[in-house]
């Protein structure tokens, strides 16, 4: 062999080392990025979901047309001089 393609050699193994050896190879950071990169997607999809609950539980707490709506949905209240009813299916065939 010559010298220079042990040098070349040399070169090309620590061009092969610096890629991927060491704690971490090239491959393991780009992976860690992309990680990172779903991770922080996840966060943001988290913090949407967090304002809009904040901003549903001030309404519930604050608005009255929202706790009207919510006491008529979920409790079946009435206001006075309202009548309520409900369909009933006869379970007989004929």
């Amino acid at each position: 062999m010559t010298r220079g393609r042990v040098t070349l050699l040399i070169l090309l193994v620590a061009a092969l080392f610096a890629l991927l050896g060491g704690e971490y190879s090239t491959w393991d950071w780009y992976q860690l990025r992309r990680e990172r990169d779903r991770e922080q997607e996840r966060i943001k999809a988290l913090v949407r979901v967090t304002d809009s609950l904040e901003r549903v539980a001030v309404a519930v707490e604050t608005d009255p047309v929202v706790q009207e709506r919510i006491a008529r949905e979920a409790y079946g209240m009435m206001r006075d001089g309202e009548y309520g009813y409900s369909i009933v299916r006869d379970s007989v065939s004929r």
